[in-house]
């Protein structure tokens, strides 16, 4: 595993004047780019041939680093470049759902905003369960295999898929029959059947509650939340039920897009400990606990008990609504300020400070 003495020691041969802020250029990256241009950095996009017009439409990209694959990011080369950029990399889902985790671990020699370990959380299932019931979180019940069954339950893949794949199921008949559905759909492999997750089924208003850690200033901050647009379990209810039954359509849930809420006042006093006492755990967990963004994904019942079911330790894409409008981030700085400013702010702050070494790993 790459130690912090190793990303320390290519810290201090960085020109500092000209650092750069990077990421792969997909889920989030309009969001840090232009945050980062805002702070007064210079960009890194490694971006796919085939995605070119993207970062040619919205010029924040100082420079671009064309690949045929994100793999290609773990190539000696393409690290060196970086390197020689003075890049810093801002990972985002993309990061956990097309690149090997060991490999980020082991063999990507490039300084990262956050912390490098607790990526293992966006893979592992298990880990993340541990983490939210250590942080005294409400969690769904858990599903130890398909033949356990009994009630509503929703199966997940692995890792950041942006929900593709997912499905319901209420016995096991029915989640062999559905699972078999989408692997001849093309949404999951026969391999991915052997790794899904199985989770009680809470029936609530799904809301997704973002936050800062900021080790600069040692607080957790409140950011905002999202909704997620999902197909095709959000169209199907503009289906009479009629044709519902005749179609025997089987939904899934792809995230398309995010849409911006505000939370009722009354939430907020949860929601903020919350927080607080993830990043709490985090810190026994893997010190220096989370730097930067995170995503508590909730599910908020008609008792307005709030049940997690997923942590993102990294920015999400749901941040995406709050460039230049998110209300929360305005009600703290009283200014045009979202995720990716916000990320590029505490850079700026650290390395003002002396204290970059402590937010990269």
């Amino acid at each position: 595993m790459i130690t912090l003495e190793e990303i320390s020691q290519i810290i201090s041969k960085y020109n500092l004047d000209r650092l750069s802020i990077s990421t792969i250029g997909s889920h989030s990256a309009l969001n840090i780019f232009k945050g980062a241009k805002e702070e007064g950095f210079r960009t890194v996009c490694i971006c796919k041939k085939s995605d070119m017009i993207v970062y040619k439409k919205f010029p924040l990209a100082d420079e671009l680093i064309l690949v045929d694959s994100f793999k290609e990011i773990l190539d000696d080369d393409v690290q060196e470049r970086l390197r020689r950029l003075n890049a810093i990399i801002v990972p985002h889902g993309s990061f956990t759902a097309y690149l090997s985790t060991e490999k980020i671990m082991e063999h990507f020699y490039v300084p990262m905003f956050g912390n490098r370990k607790l990526l293992q959380w966006e893979v592992n299932r298990e880990k993340q369960v541990d983490w939210l019931r250590k942080a005294g979180l409400r969690i769904p019940k858990i599903i130890k295999s398909p033949e356990e069954i009994s009630s509503l339950t929703i199966a997940k893949l692995p890792g950041a898929k942006g929900g593709k794949g997912y499905f319901l199921a209420s016995s096991p008949e029915a989640f062999h029959k559905k699972a078999e559905d989408m692997v001849r759909r093309g949404l999951i492999s026969n391999e991915d059947v052997e790794k899904i997750h199985l989770q009680e089924f809470v029936l609530g208003v799904n809301i997704y509650s973002h936050y800062f850690s900021s080790i600069i200033n040692d607080d957790v901050e409140f950011w905002g939340v999202d909704k997620r647009y999902e197909s095709t379990v959000d169209a199907i209810g503009r289906m009479p039920a009629n044709e519902q039954l005749e179609i025997d359509l089987i939904p899934t849930y792809t995230i398309v897009g995010n849409i911006p809420l505000t939370i009722r006042e009354s939430l907020l006093p949860e929601i903020l400990q919350m927080g607080d006492k993830l990043q709490k755990t985090a810190k026994e967990l893997a010190p220096p606990g989370i730097i930067g963004p995170f995503c508590l994904e909730t599910v908020i019942t008609d008792n307005l008990e709030i049940y997690t079911f997923e942590v993102s330790a990294r920015i999400v894409a749901g941040t995406n609504v709050g460039i230049g409008t998110s209300p929360y981030a305005y009600l703290k700085y009283g200014e045009k300020m979202w995720m990716g400013k916000r990320i590029a702010r505490e850079i700026r702050q650290a390395i003002k400070n002396n204290k970059l070494k402590e937010i990269v790993c």
